[in-house]
């Protein structure tokens, strides 16, 4: 996985907090850019430029206008990467998939606040219209999946590499989230790109709370437990026959 699209380490110095403020800027700048002008619009020495940074100190956290137009929905995987590494795992034999929800719920409440909704709503509302991002997006979700496999293989007793349960239960938990996600979203109206092109990422907030998005993959997560025995009836025919 990328260091350069890693989230920094809490600040502990000045020189952290600095670093930490330009990366935010850096952010919140380009989804500022990218909203107003369209994200192919804006090159990366204009971004820098606004922000009053060399493009090597760009590079220093991001590897590309994807990697930094994406960072708020990266930055929670990449917190659930870590505390699914760091945290307590609970009791003996408990079931993966609910080990990785609870997991991701803590990774939610770690990291989010009211502007980093509404940085994922820019965010969001920018890759439903720029291909390259969701490019970005598919290679990011597939390293952070191998990680958050290796993790579970470094820290849990599987004997078997091969066991596909592991993966298909973090498979299954981002689908949920990513239903959780897209739901949340649809709140404000901005979910299909119907964002205004001039609402600027400092702009006054208008995105749903990030407790909502909690209760969101909680309603998710129950459904995922009920889609294996949830029973279904074809369609009586009711077409006139020729």
């Amino acid at each position: 996985m990328s260091t350069a699209s890693a989230s920094p380490p809490a600040p502990s110095s000045l020189r952290e907090r600095k670093k930490r403020r330009t990366r935010q800027l850096l952010v919140d700048t380009s989804l500022e850019l990218f909203t107003e002008r369209g994200f192919g619009n804006v090159t990366l020495d204009e971004l820098c430029g606004s922000v009053e940074v060399s493009k090597r100190t760009f590079f220093r956290y991001f590897t590309s206008k994807e990697d930094v137009a994406m960072a708020p929905t990266q930055d929670l995987w990449l917190t659930f990467v870590d505390v699914l590494g760091t945290a307590d795992l609970g009791p003996a034999d408990r079931p993966v998939l609910l080990l990785i929800q609870d997991t991701l719920l803590t990774a939610l409440d770690r990291t989010t606040t009211d502007d980093w909704s509404h940085r994922v709503l820019l965010s969001r509302n920018l890759a439903e219209r720029t291909p390259s991002m969701d490019a970005h997006g598919l290679h990011f979700c597939d390293r952070t999946t191998r990680a958050a496999l290796a993790t579970l293989h470094r820290r849990l007793d599987i004997p078997d590499p091969a066991d596909l349960r592991p993966r298909l239960a973090v498979d299954m938990v981002v689908a949920a989230f990513h239903c959780a996600l897209a739901t949340w979203a649809s709140a404000t109206g901005t979910a299909t790109g119907t964002a205004p092109a001039a609402k600027s990422a400092t702009a006054p907030r208008n995105a749903p709370s990030p407790d909502s998005l909690s209760a969101h993959t909680r309603h998710a997560f129950a459904a995922l437990a009920a889609a294996p025995t949830f029973p279904v009836t074809p369609r009586q025919d009711t077409s006139p026959r020729p």
